[in-house]
């Protein structure tokens, strides 16, 4: 979610990891050949989490994150809000699918993040990347090397080649399934092109990508920039007269907290019938709970203190539903224990083992 009032870090402030070096776990954005007998064949855990940089929560927050991966151990990790910038020198065209590394600062903050992520547990994961072209959004995934995707892409058109407008797109094709990993453009506050009409065609586009997917299952994760029922944030009331400067929208659907309006509720839910997709954790917890139930939080000194919201997801195609073992929130309370430095925490993802009897 779009940060309008928490302080950002200085990127420099912290102490580097004492990481060793390893390489990087893809040549070009394609996958690497793994030993038939290595290859694992079925994906079961899933982690989404949008880390509000990445290079910071590495600076401040590895460790903890590191063991939170050891003891899930999930075979995807989901990232959202990368913030590195794209490789290319200034004036340059640039290449979203890899790290920036063409001044002495990008280098360093390149081999600061890649150790962090050939360190354990992380160097049992491939990564790809795709990138802003500068420190803005961005995402990566991270797959276990035991595991083979057919494809990976980085746009809503499966072109491979293509990326989406500041990396906010990536997809990676099995055999069984499909894994998507979307960084959701924030609403805004305006009737603008940055804004509401921003976010109307990046729903438009996300819609037609669900229905035309339906040949295989799909598991979507990401920060969807969406809370769909009042049930998904603390303080409805508070978030639907929110406003940005007194500025009132000319459709009172679009009136309100980004994220929270009555347009984007009813596109979100437009989504996931047309898609035929449900959302994992509200299809196994269908109570509000105020402690654990929500991913983001605002910045806990002003008025946002305690005022959180569920935009956080895994929607998963409506053929999978009867696999979901556990779909969990793994932050909690206002002072954001769980989120590893970030605004928002990780979601989790659990499917049991497909039946043979489904084959």
């Amino acid at each position: 979610m779009k940060r309008f009032f928490k302080p950002i870090e200085k990127e420099g402030s912290a102490k580097k990891p004492s990481l060793s070096p390893s390489k990087q776990g893809t040549i070009n954005g394609e996958a690497q050949p793994v030993p038939e007998e290595d290859i694992k064949k079925e994906l079961l855990k899933f982690v989404t989490w949008n880390a509000n940089s990445l290079l910071l929560r590495v600076k401040n927050n590895w460790p903890q994150f590191s063991n939170f991966i050891s003891n899930l151990d999930p075979d995807i990790i989901a990232i959202q809000e990368v913030r590195m910038p794209a490789a290319g020198s200034k004036g340059a065209p640039k290449n979203p699918g890899e790290l920036k590394d063409d001044t002495s600062s990008s280098r360093e903050e390149k081999q600061i993040l890649m150790r962090a992520l050939s360190s354990p547990p992380f160097g049992n994961y491939r990564v790809w990347w795709s990138l802003a072209d500068s420190k803005y959004a961005g995402t990566a995934l991270l797959v276990k090397k035991c595991l083979q995707p057919v494809k990976v892409s980085f746009s809503l058109d499966r072109t491979a080649s293509k990326h989406e407008p500041d990396g906010r797109v990536i997809l990676a094709e099995f055999e069984t399934v499909r894994v998507l990993n979307t960084y959701a453009p924030n609403n805004g506050w305006k009737e603008e092109e940055n804004s509401f009409q921003r976010r109307r065609k990046w729903d438009k586009r996300i819609l037609e990508f669900v229905v035309q997917s339906s040949d295989k299952p799909l598991i979507w994760c990401g920060d969807l920039n969406v809370s769909h029922e009042d049930i998904d944030v603390t303080h409805p009331e508070f978030f639907s007269a929110a406003k940005m400067n007194g500025y009132v929208p000319p459709n009172k659907e679009d009136c309100g907290q980004p994220g929270f309006t009555l347009a984007e509720r009813k596109r979100f839910g437009a989504i996931l019938k047309e898609g035929r997709l449900l959302d994992a954790y509200r299809y196994l917890h269908k109570e509000k709970d105020m402690e654990s139930g929500f991913s983001w939080s605002g910045n806990p000194i002003g008025k946002y203190r305690g005022k959180r919201m569920r935009i956080d997801y895994f929607i998963v195609s409506d053929k999978l539903k009867d696999r979901i073992a556990a779909c969990d929130i793994q932050g909690h309370g206002i002072e954001l224990e769980g989120f590893y430095g970030s605004d928002h925490c990780p979601v989790s993802l659990q499917l049991k083992e497909e039946s043979k009897e489904a084959n």
